[in-house]
């Protein structure tokens, strides 16, 4: 399939935990496909106004939750290109109600590639404490909702982003633009 025959597959929606590449991959995608790339964690914090650190540190997680279920269906609803959602955006039954019938591509990541990629050190307000522990806990509870979502499920463990937006192209049966 021609990625002009997939035009009606787009939003290419990816959804993953923290680490997992979304936005790495997200952006190689839409240069791939000649469309434009959003994420819903830069939309958050421009509806909030600050960083999501300080969104769940200041207002709660249930309003940082309610601020990223706006953004994702806005998002959903306007955008034509490559969509990286937060990593837990999928909790919320409304998300995956949206994402319904979309071509959702799940990017599965290993803990070690994980640990890599974030960083024990990075602002992740629910890694705050005990990251691997509080990562492995965040996997059990999402895991079954992004395979609930997805159309594709693509192993991200030891590849580069290129390899990986690769193996997405591939998962989906689209040409390599």
């Amino acid at each position: 399939m021609s990625r002009d025959e997939g035009a009606g597959n787009l939003p290419l929606v990816l959804v993953g935990p923290p680490g997992a590449g979304k936005s790495t991959v997200g952006r190689l995608l839409a240069e791939r496909l000649g469309t434009g790339f959003r994420d819903t964690d830069a939309d958050v914090e421009q509806l909030a106004g600050k960083p999501i650190p300080e969104i769940f540190i200041q207002d709660g997680e249930p309003h940082f939750r309610e601020l990223e279920c706006r953004a994702v269906a806005q998002a959903l609803a306007e955008h034509r290109g490559v969509l990286a959602l937060g990593g837990g955006a999928v909790l919320a039954e409304p998300t995956r109600a949206l994402l319904a019938g979309r071509t959702v591509v799940f990017l599965e990541v290993a803990l070690g590639d994980a640990v890599k990629r974030v960083g024990l050190d990075a602002p992740r307000p629910l890694l705050a404490i005990n990251p691997r522990q509080q990562w492995r806990e965040l996997m059990e509870r999402r895991r079954p909702l992004y395979l609930e979502v997805a159309t594709a499920v693509v192993g991200t463990e030891g590849l580069t982003p290129e390899q990986v937006a690769d193996a997405v192209l591939e998962s989906l049966k689209w040409e390599h633009a």
